[in-house]
């Protein structure tokens, strides 16, 4: 697994041009489903970039576990490591009490351990990695060994200094001759506080609930 130092040693060289300005409940993630080939990303300086690849019998078959509406392609290894990364700025949206939801169908191959990890920081307006959420890996155990992708999930507020979005993903191989770490249908969305939750999500934004919680007890 590439450790999410990756994104953060590049953040003090990087220039953060996000790609676009988010919209609510919608997905952020640019061409999260594999099927513009690697349009979106970019790679890491000194790691390679994943590839797209078609479903089929050298990778995921379309019988094997994976989401149901996979389309024709997914993302996998091309070298030992391979990482890509993607901005995205909140614009109007950032300061309000938003909720986030993560998502993606991450795996491998049979027995062996190779995987994928997706990582998204949590920027404030200067660039710094305020918190973050991540998915995976899926490990051999996780999937029973078998070779397919499984859905993996993460939600929670949004920090409310929150700026921008980085998402980061990385394959790492650990057997075998290929990079066998596999991903597809990654997914972003963040969506506006239910009404009345408005000040217990500002605090978990904050990073206070818990504490006050544990306060009361």
């Amino acid at each position: 697994m590439i450790k999410h130092t990756l994104a953060l040693a590049l953040l003090a060289g990087l220039s953060l041009g996000a790609h676009a300005q988010a919209a609510l409940n919608t997905n952020l993630i640019v061409n999260g489903d594999a099927e513009g080939d690697v349009a979106g990303w970019t790679g890491f300086d000194g790691y390679s970039m994943f590839q797209s690849v078609d479903y089929g019998p050298n990778w995921v078959q379309p019988t094997q576990p994976g989401p149901v509406d996979r389309g024709s392609k997914m993302f996998t290894g091309l070298t030992a490591q391979a990482a890509g990364f993607q901005t995205i700025a909140l614009g109007s949206l950032a300061g309000q009490p938003l909720h986030y939801e993560l998502s993606g169908y991450l795996g491998g191959w049979a027995e062996q351990g190779d995987n994928a990890l997706l990582y998204v920081s949590f920027l404030d307006a200067d660039g710094n990695e305020i918190d973050h959420a991540s998915i995976g890996p899926v490990t051999p155990a996780d999937r029973g060994n078998q070779t397919g992708l499984f859905l993996r999930t993460a939600s929670g507020a949004l920090p409310s200094q929150t700026s921008q979005l980085m998402f980061s993903l990385s394959m790492s191989r650990l057997g075998g001759g290929d990079n066998d770490g596999y991903a597809d249908n990654l997914s972003f969305v963040v969506s506006s506080v239910p009404e009345g939750s408005t000040l217990a999500y500002a605090l978990a934004g904050l990073g206070l609930l818990g504490a006050a919680l544990r306060r009361r007890r």
